[in-house]
């Protein structure tokens, strides 16, 4: 039998790594988090694999739903098929543009919604993810140096 409280760290361990993994292995969502100054774009994506045997039907419906905190733009709220940045039979990603406004660490809620497929299955597939922003302060541009008159004698 396996140790419970191992299990539960190597879980943990996974989901800070910003991976997550289905229950019965056939598909893996991997996520990157977002970062830059105040007021300038920033991109985070979304990554779905099949795994297993498993492809993505490319007739379903495939979306990202996105629910962002106070602070940030996002380019979309809702991504679908035609907004993929990869589009393949096994692996798909969505890139997801926003503008930070606010200093500090905040959070946009996801769903992503797809159907995966064998031979002779497929099933609709929910999963909620939360893609991590981080705004730092937006630096002053550097204004040129006084110019220094001289008086001529």
């Amino acid at each position: 039998m396996r140790n419970p409280l191992a299990l539960a760290t190597l879980a943990l361990s996974l989901l800070r790594a910003g991976s997550s993994f289905a229950a019965d292995g056939t598909f893996e969502i991997s996520k990157t988090d977002a970062t830059g100054a105040v007021g300038s774009k920033a991109k985070a994506s979304v990554t779905i694999t099949a795994r297993k045997g498993w492809h993505l039907n490319h007739e379903a419906p495939l979306t990202l739903n996105l629910a962002p905190a106070p602070g940030i733009l996002l380019d979309k709220p809702k991504l679908t098929r035609g907004d993929l940045a990869l589009s393949g039979e096994t692996e798909v990603r969505f890139d997801v543009g926003m503008t930070l406004s606010e200093p500090g660490k905040k959070a946009v809620e996801a769903e992503a919604g797809f159907v995966l497929c064998q031979q002779d299955a497929c099933r609709p597939v929910k999963e909620k993810l939360t893609l991590a922003t981080l705004a730092t302060p937006a630096t002053e541009p550097k204004s040129a140096p006084a110019k220094k008159t001289r008086k001529k004698n």
